[in-house]
């Protein structure tokens, strides 16, 4: 972990938990769930509310096939931490449908979704609708959403692990993903409660109420800029691009830069949030607007 506050700036709850999860199962709390503890109401909560219905919800597509994109898109951003948890999570909720070795196995509307996805995560502002969804007849738009939004995630999370530098340490990979499939990506709710609900009506509307707006250490304008890849402090700049377009890239030192720059552990997780979460929605966005043009037609 990148950032010490997010392996010791737990809340007297989280640790004891943590304390207690770790020493029943004789394994280190993993990185990803430690960053999900650390100040839940900016993102977990809306975080996993979207993740839970993502990912284990009603859907055209099985828990396994879903897994499977998640590990694609996990493989897009070079997180090597991702990869491996979700190809293991894809043998886990899956019955065999698909092999996470052999893309060959996927069936051909799960393939032609993932090659849309890939589109859309790579190049969201130069997606051409006919183009885009050429050879996907067949799929309803539905199920062409409810995979967006499982990219969605997985493109805030997989920045997220990267950028923070996640590691899979000695028995984490079968424990954890055994845990978040029994448990359908849901956190016990005294681990969660911090600060007021949000309800804006949609899982995706809160999360990016939550992230952008809420009043936390930096200003919202700032949030709000990095999200869009807008004018921003110049000791920002390479480190939020980073974050959008590479964040397999980033290094210790990208962070100890901003640190000795003044910056504190909790602006930099802020603005690293909003960062990938923007470049998140960007993809998802262009991925809507295809659906929404196909619709007129």
């Amino acid at each position: 972990m990148r950032l010490p506050i997010l392996d010791h700036g737990h809340r007297r709850r989280v640790k004891l938990f943590l304390t207690f999860t770790s020493a029943t199962s004789r394994v280190a709390s993993p990185d990803i769930v430690k960053m999900l503890l650390y100040r839940p109401g900016f993102l977990t909560r809306p975080l996993l509310e979207l993740t839970a219905e993502a990912m284990r919800g009603p859907s055209y597509w099985t828990a396994g096939e879903r897994e499977y994109l998640a590990m694609r898109t996990a493989q897009l951003h070079r997180c090597l931490f991702c990869v491996d948890s979700h190809a293991e999570l894809t043998r886990i909720a899956g019955d065999g449908e698909i092999d996470p070795d052999d893309p060959a196995s996927a069936r051909p509307h799960l393939r032609t979704v993932g090659n849309f996805l890939d589109l859309v995560s790579r190049t969201p502002d130069d997606v051409n609708a006919t183009e885009a969804r050429a050879g996907m007849a067949g799929i309803p738009d539905d199920a062409v959403l409810q995979a967006l939004r499982v990219n969605l995630v997985w493109n805030v999370v997989n920045r997220l692990a990267n950028a923070f530098g996640f590691v899979l340490r000695e028995g984490q990979l079968h424990s954890g993903t055994r845990a978040l499939h029994r448990f359908g990506y849901r956190f016990p709710s005294f681990l969660l409660a911090d600060g007021p609900a949000v309800d804006q009506g949609d899982d995706v509307a809160n999360l990016r109420h939550s992230v952008l707006d809420a009043p936390v250490t930096t200003a919202p304008a700032l949030r709000s800029a990095v999200a869009a890849g807008g004018p921003i402090p110049e000791h920002w700049q390479s480190y939020a691009r980073a974050v959008r377009d590479a964040s397999y890239r980033i290094t210790d030192a990208d962070v100890d830069r901003l640190l000795t720059a003044g910056c504190s552990q909790d602006q930099i997780f802020e603005v690293t949030v909003a960062a990938a979460l923007g470049a998140a929605l960007r993809s998802f966005d262009a991925g809507r607007k295809v659906l929404a043009q196909e619709t007129r037609r």
